[in-house]
């Protein structure tokens, strides 16, 4: 096992293509070669798909990322299985690589409290390897945990409950809040996983004294390196340190120290020497010694699309586009890259509506594409040109002898075909009638 001790976190998109090159990153930071990597499958694992999820994220990492993953196959749920159980966390204890998702962080938390899940996290963390928890996964690593689907979907009053605290072990006392920025509810606020403002200012103020929300935008993950000390924010939003309704805000692209995070609890106004503000995510990072920070990172600067939304708006686009131009090679190169993008989003373990759009759209291409086939996409007056113009000099030079009757025949003929001869001041002109 190498040296590296590695944890990141990630606000979503885990098996999506935007964490894809993140993923890769970890790996690298394991070294070369082969690194046993195991999937803690038990946030989702009350689902009916369990298994088919399991099945997409084994087909992302090999595929997208690739890596091979196993499946830990922890006890759905954990029961009197003592061997199933053992044989389980012997699995996660020779992984160099612990990874876990979506799902419910209740659930999660219910069958992994019992068990050493929660000490071979710390172990992995404290000697070598590299923990990548997101979403569901992610808000547990906490001292405190937001239990999301009883408060956003069943209603219950917010409330905190005890998460695993991992993180402590490497002196972050924090509440982990993934889908930071979430933006799904439209008219009514859904940002921090869900909460809103008005609920989270609530919970805050029942935070034990030095605990502080560490909050990671959706499509964005921090890495942090412990042998480094440092954290790396990656992808398409932000990180915030949050404490009594102030932020301090580090967007993708920078790089901080881990005491610089630390400070964060230290510091009940925010991190030492820094300007807390409620900026949103994107609005600049700071050190700390409080001056702006340059990205001196490897993190892409274009960020690949969100969401497969996004990809089908854009392959449409530029599908018109070259229809348009009478491109056909183009738009059937946007209709590929949207089959592609397809392929891409279908390991994501947060499937939406928006695969149906896509295929629908990916199908309207295909028809457009077959009708200009038939209809032909140059235009007919470049191919007709030449001729046209031969035909017309004939005429001339008829007209020139007096020919009137042949003149009149050839414009008559040339009617029938249509295209329609006009004699003007300015010479003669012709347009297509058909």
């Amino acid at each position: 096992m190498s040296g590296a001790r590695v944890l990141t976190i990630m606000g979503s998109g885990e098996t999506a293509p935007t964490m894809v090159k993140l993923h890769r990153q970890v790996a690298e930071h394991l070294g070369a070669g082969e690194h046993r990597a195991v999937f803690l499958d038990t946030p989702f694992g009350f689902q009916e798909n369990a298994d088919e999820l399991c099945q997409r994220t084994v087909e992302y990492f090999r595929q997208s990322v690739g890596h091979d993953i196993a499946v830990a196959g922890l006890p759905r749920p954990i029961g009197m299985d003592t061997l199933a159980l053992e044989s389980a966390l012997a699995e996660l204890r020779r992984a160099e690589l612990l990874f876990a998702g979506p799902g419910s962080p209740t659930y999660a938390l219910r069958q992994w409290a019992p068990t050493p899940v929660a000490a071979v996290l710390r172990d992995r963390l404290a000697r070598a390897g590299a923990v990548t928890f997101s979403s569901a996964a992610a808000l547990t690593l906490g001292v405190k945990t937001v239990p999301v689907y009883e408060i956003y979907k069943s209603g219950a009053d917010p409330y905190w409950l005890d998460g695993l605290d991992v993180l402590s072990a490497i002196d972050l006392p924090v509440v982990v809040i993934p889908h930071y920025d979430n933006a799904e509810g439209g008219h009514h606020d859904t940002r921090f996983c869900y909460l809103g403002e008005r609920r989270l200012a609530a919970l805050e103020r029942d935070l034990p004294d030095g605990v502080f929300v560490l909050g990671v935008d959706e499509h964005t993950g921090v890495l942090i390196d412990l042998e480094a000390e440092t954290a790396m924010v990656w992808g398409r939003g932000a990180m915030t340190m949050r404490r009594d309704g102030r932020s301090v805000v580090v967007p993708a692209g920078e790089t901080v120290s881990l005491a610089f995070l630390r400070s964060a609890g230290e510091h009940g106004s925010g991190a030492a020497g820094v300007t807390v503000s409620t900026a949103e995510p994107g609005a600049g990072a700071h050190d700390a010694t409080g001056s702006s920070t340059a990205a001196s990172t490897t993190a892409d600067a274009a960020a690949p699309a969100a969401s497969l939304g996004e990809e089908v708006t854009r392959w449409e686009a530029a599908f018109e586009a070259a229809l348009g131009d009478g491109d056909a090679p183009g738009a059937a190169s946007a209709a590929l890259s949207l089959e592609a993008a397809m392929v891409a989003w279908s390991r994501d373990m947060l499937q939406s509506d928006e695969m149906d759009r896509a295929r629908a759209a990916l199908r309207a291409m295909i028809v457009r594409l077959g009708e200009t086939a038939v209809a032909g996409l140059a235009d007919p007056r470049q191919a007709i040109g030449p001729v046209l113009d031969a035909a017309l000099a004939l005429r001339k030079a008829v007209r020139a002898e007096k020919r009137y009757d042949l003149s009149d025949l050839l414009r008559d003929k040339l009617g029938e075909a249509g295209v329609e001869v006009r004699d003007t001041p300015d010479g003669v002109v012709w347009e297509l009638t058909r």
